[in-house]
């Protein structure tokens, strides 16, 4: 047995846990090479269109909430934030119901945008996925997002603040 932050880990456990962080790692950089070469087809940044997303699902974010949600600081979000509202496919307006908080929407545009990009990535999600099981397709939907909670469960995001690992 390893011990591992006063918890104890077997071997396999161990052995399991470091082969799954390399294949995950390789995972992530893949994707992100992927996802900074599609953004360029569309002049974003991937900050930016991880931005747009984001705004275009929810349809009205604070900048704070735009933070949290992509796991930065207020200010790093702020400039991501300008950088769209400078290429008009988002705009600021006052809530209604408060006028002191300002809201980020994504414009008619920006919405177009949002849409191409997902429809473009669901169409290389589908020719990548098509030759699996569907029940296959099916668990590795059902793995990735319960991977995702799990991840997220160990990050802080609450009032836009960096990224914080919590135990």
């Amino acid at each position: 047995m390893t011990t591992i932050q006063s918890v104890e880990v077997s071997p396999e456990l161990l052995a399991d846990a470091e082969a799954f962080s390399d294949a995950l790692g390789e995972l992530i950089r893949v994707v992100q090479f992927r996802d900074r070469d599609r953004a360029c087809c569309y002049e974003l940044s991937v900050s930016q269109c991880y931005a747009l997303q984001a705004i275009a699902d929810a349809g009205r974010l604070t900048v704070n909430e735009l933070a949290g949600y992509l796991y930065l600081d207020k200010s790093t979000a702020s400039r991501i934030a300008n950088g769209l509202v400078d290429k008009r496919l988002v705009s600021r307006e006052r809530d209604p119901e408060d006028g002191r908080i300002v809201q980020l929407l994504a414009t008619d545009t920006g919405r177009r945008i949002h849409d191409q990009i997902e429809d473009d990535l669901a169409r290389e999600y589908a020719e990548l996925l098509e030759d699996f099981d569907p029940a296959f397709r099916s668990a590795i939907v059902k793995l990735v997002k319960r991977l995702k909670r799990s991840f997220a469960s160990r990050v802080e995001t609450e009032g836009g603040s960096c990224c914080v690992v919590t135990r």
